[in-house]
């Protein structure tokens, strides 16, 4: 029986997607973003169950990728439209299709190209669905109106996309092993992050995946300080050993 969960989670990840899909039709904004959440987690779970069981496959990778293409490239990039971009007509409705090709490209490269187990090439589908649907939950948590929010969604849909196919790379925590953190400080840890998040969960959603989606870009920033300051301690080196 334990060998089915990552393909039951899996299927939970890609109806949470449909369901999605489906709320932001009906207006039911809170529902999609929610449900785009409970995709993330579900898609968490499968690739963890998988590899903690080894019953990683072919299909199972290939299934994971069609869900995650439901969930976090085709819900998201409805719920930012029928939210807020559709005010834009045309050119709404081609930014998030742009998000859409995108996390498929980003997807199929995922599929072909062995990179490091530690690191993704690319944000994440799941990042990308994250921020979106915490920005959601925020502003409607807020009720924010004012007229820059569109534009900002929709530059913020085109960061998005563009991160997805970039060569920026994200950690992707697979080398954090769970049996090296001691049970009573990982409970501890866990239920500090539950009472935070519990303070104000739309503001607590969306500074966490903003953290993550920043954590490329300071990563790239670190390494070109490194070498920076690497190359001028060597020319003063030099010039002093002159």
């Amino acid at each position: 029986m334990f060998y089915l969960l990552p393909g039951i989670f899996t299927t939970l990840n890609l109806f949470g997607g449909f369901y999605a899909l489906l709320a932001s039709f009906e207006g039911k904004f809170l529902n999609s973003a929610v449900a785009i959440w409970f995709s993330i987690l579900f898609d968490i779970l499968d690739g963890r169950i998988a590899r903690l069981s080894g019953q990683t496959s072919k299909f199972g990778k290939e299934y994971d990728s069609l869900a995650d293409m439901v969930s976090f490239g085709l819900a998201p990039s409805f719920l930012i439209y029928n939210f807020s971009l559709k005010d834009f007509s045309k050119i709404g409705w081609l930014a998030c299709f742009l998000y859409t090709a995108c996390v498929a490209l980003r997807l199929a490269r995922f599929n072909v190209k062995e990179i490091s187990g530690f690191y993704f090439e690319g944000l994440p589908s799941p990042a990308g669905g994250a921020i979106i649907s915490a920005t959601v939950l925020f502003l409607n948590n807020m009720k924010l109106e004012s007229e820059y929010k569109n534009w900002i969604l929709l530059i913020m849909v085109y960061i998005l996309s563009y991160l997805f196919v970039s060569p920026i790379r994200y950690p992707s925590f697979k080398g954090i092993k769970l049996k090296t953190i001691p049970a009573f400080y990982f409970l501890v840890g866990f239920v500090l992050l539950l009472v935070i998040t519990a303070t104000n969960p739309p503001l607590i959603l969306l500074i966490l995946a903003t953290l993550y989606i920043l954590l490329g870009p300071f990563i790239i920033f670190k390494k070109g300080m490194k070498s920076f300051l690497k190359k001028i301690l060597d020319n003063k080196f030099k010039k002093n050993k002159n």
